[in-house]
């Protein structure tokens, strides 16, 4: 059994920020952390531009790919994270819920996913500090 924090990123099409998010707690928590991710309603692939922006800061996403919400594993996630699902996403009881209002990266051109991978990796650094991983 693991004593490693799970965290699961969830949008609706786990095509961009989700996948974002997932990509900077990888790389910045190595294995100390588990990650997943998944979306209510998961697009084919994964947004081009966003793999694009996390390319540029040497995170390689690309073989990821969209995965549907399940109960399962948002029972067995210890935070769960969702990012502009409104009422799409729900809300799990008894588990650590944040909700991160994010722009969505969806048709937007690289200079406005830029922006937004920053912000993400900003939250996933301050959510570092929060969980009980030790340092790298």
């Amino acid at each position: 059994m693991s004593t490693k924090p799970t965290v699961l990123f969830v949008c609706v099409h786990n095509a961009g920020r989700s996948q974002m998010a997932a990509g900077w707690l990888r790389h910045l928590a190595g294995d100390t952390v588990e990650v997943r991710s998944a979306g209510s309603e998961p697009a084919d692939r994964i947004n081009p531009v966003a793999v694009e922006a996390m390319r540029e800061v040497g995170i390689d996403i690309t073989a990821n790919t969209p995965r549907k919400l399940d109960w399962d594993t948002a029972e067995s996630s210890d935070v769960l994270i969702t990012m502009g699902c409104g009422d799409a996403c729900p809300v799990f009881p008894g588990k650590r819920y944040l909700d991160w209002q994010l722009d969505d990266p969806a048709g937007q051109d690289i200079e406005a996913v830029r922006p937004i991978r920053d912000e993400i990796r900003r939250r996933v650094e301050h959510l570092l500090t929060e969980l009980p991983v030790a340092a790298l």
